[in-house]
C-alpha cells in the first residue's frame, strides 16, 4: 500500500520504506524502538497512546531538564502520536479501521491482549490480509513461559548476556543501556522488512515474533556448543575474551587508558615492530593466536609496561600509523568533540519547542541512494488526533468532538 498521498508526512518522508503506513502501539523501549527504526527510513509511524498519560517514556529518564524526558524525543522521533483508549470497544473499533488500510502492526503487549480484544492475527488477516503483524514480547507468542510478564533484564539474563558480563570475582553485571530491549525492537524491525519482501510475491502479510531473550541469544556466538560439545562454560572475564590476545585496555603515562585490540596475526606483528620486539613473531608463545591465548597474561603485562611509558595521545597515533586498531574509551562528552563524528554526521540536531538545539545520534545504517533521515522529534501526546483521525478515517468534527468528551481519544 502506498500511502503518500495521505496525510502529509512528517517533515519531508524519503527513504526505501516511505509510502508504507505503520501503526505502533507498544510502549517504553522494544516495541517503538522498532517502529523509530522503521520511522527513520521514511515509513509513515502512526504511535497510538493511552489518553491519559501516554507512552511511559514520556515522563522517564534519570535527566529531565524542565520536567521533560530526554529519550522520548529520539525514541518517538518522525513518528505521529495519536491517543486511543485500547481497553474499550470504541477505541478498539478505531484501531480496527485504522488497520483496515495499514501495512504493519506493531505491538508489544502480553500475549492474548490483542485475541481478548478481537485483534488477534486471525481477525486481523480477515480485514487486512496484506496486515504484517509485529509482535514484541519478552519470550515469545508461544511456549510455557509466553504468558509471563517480560522486561529487557529479564531476557538479558535468560538470553545469556548477563552471565558472561562483568568481573569474575562480582556478580553478573549489565550494559549501561537497555540492550535486551533494543536488540528485540532490531531483530523486530528486520522481520518486518522480511515479511514486508515476502509480501510482494505472496499478496500476504504474516505475523513477526520477537522475544527478547531470543534477540539476546542470537548475539551469543558459540556459547552453546561450546558448553554440549567440550564441557566449557563461558564465565565473566572483565576487559578480556579468554584466548583473545593481545585484547585489553591498556595505561598510559597521562592517566588514560587505550584499547588495543591486535589478536589477528598479521595485526600482532605490525605491533610487535612497533614496540621493538620483531622477535615475538617467531617466538613459539607469541607467533600463534592459540599460543597467544595460552599467554595472555604474560602478553598484556608486557604490553602494559610498553604503554605505560607513552601519553595516550601520542601513543594512538603511532599505533594508527603502524596500523594497529585501537581507540579510546569514549563518554558522550568525546563524541562531541570528535572530527569523525562531526566529518560523518554521527550527531544530527534538531530544534526543540522547550529546550532548543536537541542532539542524537543520526540513522544508521546508510544507504547511499534512499538513506534514512531525522525529520522531527518525538510529537506531543495526541498531536495528530485531527489529521490522523480526520484525514485516514473521515471523521468529522463533531465524531471528534464526541470521541474526546467520551475520553476515547
Amino acid at each position: 500500500m502506498d500511502h503518500s498521498e495521505g496525510p502529509e508526512d512528517v517533515g519531508a518522508a524519503r527513504g526505501p520504506l516511505a509510502g508504507l503506513r505503520v501503526v505502533e502501539t507498544g510502549s517504553l523501549i522494544a516495541g517503538p524502538f522498532c517502529g523509530q527504526l522503521l520511522g527513520d527510513f521514511g515509513a509513515e509511524v502512526i504511535k497510538v497512546e493511552d489518553p491519559g498519560n501516554g507512552d511511559p517514556m514520556r515522563q522517564w529518564g534519570n535527566h529531565l531538564p524542565q520536567g521533560l524526558s530526554l529519550s522520548w524525543p529520539i525514541i518517538a522521533r518522525n513518528k505521529k502520536s495519536i491517543t486511543c483508549d485500547l481497553r474499550r470497544p470504541e477505541g478498539q473499533e478505531l484501531l480496527r479501521r485504522l488497520l483496515a488500510d495499514a501495512d504493519v502492526l506493531i505491538e508489544n503487549f502480553r500475549p492474548g491482549t490483542l485475541e481478548r480484544w478481537g485483534l488477534g492475527p486471525a481477525e486481523l488477516a480477515q480485514l487486512n490480509p496484506r496486515l504484517v503483524v509485529t509482535r514484541i514480547t519478552g519470550y515469545g507468542q508461544d511456549g510455557p513461559y509466553s504468558r509471563r510478564a517480560g522486561f529487557g533484564s529479564i531476557g538479558e539474563a535468560m538470553g545469556g548476556l548477563r552471565y558472561v558480563t562483568g568481573e569474575p570475582d562480582r556478580a553478573p553485571s549489565r550494559a549501561g543501556v537497555s540492550i535486551g530491549d533494543s536488540l528485540a525492537g532490531t531483530f523486530a524491525a528486520l522481520g518486518t522488512v522480511m515479511a514486508l519482501f515476502a509480501r510482494e510475491r505472496t499478496g500476504r502479510g504474516q505475523v513477526v515474533d520477537s522475544a527478547i531473550y531470543e534477540a539476546v541469544l542470537a548475539l551469543m556466538e558459540s556459547i552453546l556448543p561450546e558448553w554440549e560439545l567440550s564441557g566449557a562454560r563461558r564465565e565473566r572475564t572483565g576487559s578480556i575474551l579468554p584466548g583473545v590476545a593481545p585484547s585489553n585496555v591498556y595505561p598510559t603515562r597521562d592517566g588514560s587508558a587505550v584499547l588495543i585490540a591486535a589478536n589477528r596475526d598479521t595485526v600482532f606483528n605490525r605491533l610487535a615492530e612497533l614496540m621493538g620486539r620483531p622477535e615475538w613473531q617467531t617466538d613459539d608463545r607469541y607467533a600463534t593466536h592459540g599460543a597467544r591465548g595460552a599467554n595472555q597474561a604474560e602478553l598484556d603485562k608486557l604490553v602494559s609496561e610498553w604503554t605505560r611509558e607513552q601519553d595516550s595521545g601520542a601513543l594512538l597515533d603511532r599505533l594508527h600509523d603502524a596500523g594497529v586498531p585501537a581507540g579510546l574509551i569514549y563518554t558522550a562528552e568525546d563524541m562531541f568533540a570528535d572530527p569523525h563524528f562531526e566529518a560523518r554526521q554521527a550527531i544530527v540536531r534538531l530544534m526543540h519547542e522547550k529546550l532548543g538545539s536537541f542532539p542524537m545520534q543520526n540513522v544508521a545504517p546508510r544507504l547511499s541512494e534512499t538513506p534514512g533521515a531525522v525529520r522531527a522529534l518525538g510529537p506531543e501526546l495526541g498531536q495528530h488526533n485531527d489529521e490522523v483521525y480526520g484525514g485516514v478515517l473521515g471523521l468529522d468534527a463533531e465524531a471528534l468532538a464526541g470521541l474526546r468528551s467520551r475520553r476515547v481519544i
